[in-house]
């Protein structure tokens, strides 16, 4: 890389600080378009670091913007600062004061890892060219999500290339990974509402049992991803909940289903799509009762750049080894960062942050969630990698 300073030390020395921000965050979560109280805090620290401060950006989003010494591209980094509607249940000095909410997926270490890369670059304005956006993002772990609310507030204009990271707690503390193209889903959900008739357990011929078609229709919908779709294409058709029914000697009178669909192609979601609604109708008929069908389109699949995903393995190579530096598998979790790769070139990066030394064992989403800290340390390290390598070029 051709930057003109070095800001490993200073990130090393502002690990610490980093660590902080990351507890106190974890300690007071705010859910999803509730980010009242965390965007402030954001706001306060960026304009103490003499950064230009915009607030209000679709919502509880934050940006700042820092110029550099000479002219150059525009280049963004994004972190999300909202939580999730868990119970922590862990036991340390930082757990979650906040009754049922927690940081259960990184989002506290993705914004403490942007306020120190912020502060770095803040410090240091005479040591690079460009300019450098910091996009902190609300709202992303439910939809409509918070980046498009960004976008149509005007957070890309003017921007050349966008990066983020995802701390990763399925890859170990010492792994970055990535894949050019497609890389994590669109995950959309539903919902199934089967109302029959309800009536005594004994005498079922005069009913028309929402248990027996909803148990069907479970059946048959799984039959779409086996039957339906390449076996070469990954995709997932998932009921998760089936609720009907309140005592065993009463036939249900109504159902509801509820699930997730996760693809990657434009065309796979049609298709799956429109054999939902043929096995539905054709259940309905057979079984005599009345099905509705809500589908809800989430977020687009994230795919990257294939030169960004080229640039990230050269410069992860350079700081980390190309012993740390993996091709990461088809991810089937969604991503609201995919809304800004579909206007700017840019790419979404894992760090892992997974670790038993430190209790960073547990999946993403459940209420013992941790990570491995010195992740974030990595995160920076890479995220100024590839803005670097990039401001570098001579193009945007």
């Amino acid at each position: 890389m051709t930057a003109r300073w070095d800001p490993i030390g200073e990130l090393q020395s502002a690990y610490p600080q980093m660590v902080e921000w990351r507890r106190y965050l974890h300690r007071y979560p705010e859910l999803s378009f509730q980010e009242k109280r965390t965007s402030a805090w954001i706001a306060g620290k960026l304009r103490s670091f003499g950064c230009k401060v915009t607030e209000g950006i679709g919502g509880y989003g934050v940006i700042a913007d820092i110029e550099g010494e000479g002219e150059g591209p525009c280049i963004a980094l994004r972190a999300d600062i909202d939580a999730l509607p868990i119970q922590d249940a862990k036991q340390c000095e930082y757990s979650s004061t906040v009754p049922g909410v927690m940081h259960a997926c990184g989002h506290d270490g993705h914004t403490a890892t942007l306020l120190a890369i912020a502060k770095t670059y803040s410090d240091n304005r005479d040591g690079w060219n460009g300019s450098r956006r910091f996009i902190f993002q609300p709202a992303e772990e439910l939809c409509p999500g918070g980046a498009n609310a960004m976008i149509r507030d005007g957070v890309l204009e003017g921007v050349d290339a966008i990066y983020g990271v995802h701390l990763w707690t399925p890859f170990p503390y010492g792994i970055v990974a990535t894949r050019g193209g497609a890389f994590m889903a669109a995950p959309d959900e539903f919902k199934i509402e089967i109302v029959g008739q309800g009536g005594h357990g004994g005498l079922p011929h005069q009913t028309i049992d929402a248990v027996i078609a909803g148990a069907s229709l479970v059946q048959s919908l799984q039959t779409i991803v086996s039957r339906n779709v390449d076996p070469l294409e990954p995709t997932v058709v998932t009921v998760g909940s089936f609720q009907a029914g309140s005592t065993g000697n009463v036939i249900a009178e109504k159902a509801v289903l509820l699930g997730t669909v996760r693809t990657f192609t434009s065309e796979a979601r049609a298709r799956i799509r429109d054999r939902m609604e043929s096995i539905i109708a054709h259940t309905a008929a057979m079984f005599n009762a009345s099905i509705t069908f809500d589908y809800r389109e989430g977020y687009p699949a994230v795919i990257n750049d294939e030169a960004e995903a080229a640039r990230f393995d050269a410069v992860a190579a350079e700081l980390f080894g190309r012993q740390a530096v993996q091709q990461s598998t088809l991810i089937m979790a969604g991503e609201d960062f995919s809304y800004y790769l579909q206007k700017v070139k840019g790419c979404f990066l894992f760090v892992g942050a997974g670790g038993e030394a430190c209790g960073a064992v547990h999946p993403h989403h459940h209420p013992k969630f941790d990570i491995d800290e010195r992740a974030m340390l990595m995160s920076a390290r890479l995220l100024i990698g590839m803005a670097e390598h990039r401001a570098a070029e001579k193009r945007g």
